[in-house]
């Protein structure tokens, strides 16, 4: 069992704390977006982003690694949903999550190092095309159920190509002005003058976008009915938070569904992937610890396994250890992993004492961060790279 006794002190729970507030704006908006992405309800990403705080940090044997809600799962998210069902797509994340602790009981952690790179860069390439591509309806304003299916022709004639076409037909400007400033404000951000700066590039920007984008509707609404975003174009969080009725909050797998062969097949896809993304992210995150501190690979696949099992059983989306935020939580100089766990009770209080507020976000704003999320994992160097070698 884990001991937090050498971290209870004043000094280090001070620094964990600060640490965890920047995580805590980071984590906030990516996943709520990561939900967008995944065409999945808002509290769905919260609850992954809570578990992946709190409990999968407790078992895990990272120091400083944050876990939750992740871009690089979202296109078979959206696969598994599209076909399944919600409620049945869970079921896919809890058999996700017993194949990643067995991965974990049966030290196969390994594994993960003997996947090709370039296999993982085409694969996340693939993945951030196709996130850019459905995030165009939202930048566009066109937030009713915007995104089609990933084939080309179905029998309803509807498609992603087919999806933005009809979004640049029935554009909301609001919406498209809110994206522009929001992007612009990103690539700002990725500007080496302010990657240099260690106070601005640990500065939770992503925050600072969503908020950019409530404030702008706010001058909408006072100076110009035309650009004012409504309701399907903001964050739509469950009533009952608002209500108090905090016992229909949570959706529960269909158990009824347990002989559908695709839930296992969804489920086997998530937990492979996952599990990669996470040893990927265990390696990097390990690289930037000043500690230089190596941690369990086999223990951390458990951990996450228990995340995930837990996360599909109320309602959440998978879960992975995520790059962006660990890295937040090491440069915002955390000194245990109770900086984490801290991150995941703050995302859990601000959906419960504020919800009003975040339902005040624009789509387009999570749009905008969603297209550079999709933009860093596609790699166009690297990929260029791999063209131009004879091997």
């Amino acid at each position: 069992m884990l001991s937090y006794k050498k971290y209870i002190n004043s000094h280090f729970l001070k620094k964990d704390f600060f640490a965890s507030l920047v995580v805590w704006l980071v984590a906030l908006p990516l996943c709520l977006g990561i939900a967008q992405g995944s065409d999945a309800d808002p509290f769905a990403g919260i609850i992954a982003g809570i578990i992946g705080g709190v409990v999968v940090t407790f078992f895990s044997g990272s120091k400083f690694g944050v876990s939750g809600p992740a871009a690089g799962l979202i296109t078979i998210v959206v696969a598994a949903i599209a076909e399944l069902g919600y409620e049945a797509f869970l079921l896919a994340v809890i058999f996700s999550g017993i194949i990643q602790f067995l991965l974990g009981v049966f030290r196969l952690g390994v594994v993960g190092y003997f996947i090709p790179i370039s296999v993982i860069h085409g694969m996340l390439a693939a993945i951030g095309f196709i996130l850019i591509l459905k995030q165009i309806p939202h930048a566009m304003g066109v937030d009713t159920n915007p995104e089609g299916d990933f084939a080309f022709a179905q029998s309803d004639g509807q498609n992603t190509f087919s999806e933005i076409m009809y979004s640049f037909e029935n554009f909301a400007l609001g919406s498209i002005i809110i994206f522009l400033i929001s992007i612009i404000t990103l690539l700002i951000w990725e500007l080496p003058i302010i990657k240099a700066n260690k106070t601005l590039s640990v500065f939770p920007i992503s925050l600072v976008v969503v908020v950019l984008g409530a404030l702008l509707n706010i001058l909408f609404d006072t100076f110009s009915d035309t650009l004012i975003l409504t309701n399907n174009h903001l964050v739509n969080l469950p009533d009952a938070l608002s209500t108090g009725d905090y016992g229909n909050l949570l959706v529960f797998p269909d158990f009824t569904a347990f002989n559908n062969p695709q839930i296992y097949i969804y489920g086997f896809t998530i937990a492979i992937v996952g599990s990669v993304e996470t040893l990927l992210s265990l390696e990097a995150t390990d690289k930037l610890d000043p500690d230089k501190n190596i941690s369990p690979t086999n223990k951390e696949l458990k951990a996450q396994g228990i995340g995930n099992c837990l996360s599909g059983l109320i309602g959440g989306l998978p879960i992975t250890m995520v790059i962006v935020r660990s890295s937040a939580n090491i440069n915002s100089f955390a000194k245990s992993k109770m900086s984490s766990i801290f991150h995941g009770i703050l995302l859990f209080i601000s959906v419960f004492v504020f919800p009003s507020l975040l339902e005040k976000i624009p789509l387009a704003s999570l749009a905008a961060i969603l297209v550079v999320i999709g933009f860093k994992l596609i790699k166009v160097k690297k990929i260029v790279n791999y063209f131009k070698t004879d091997i």
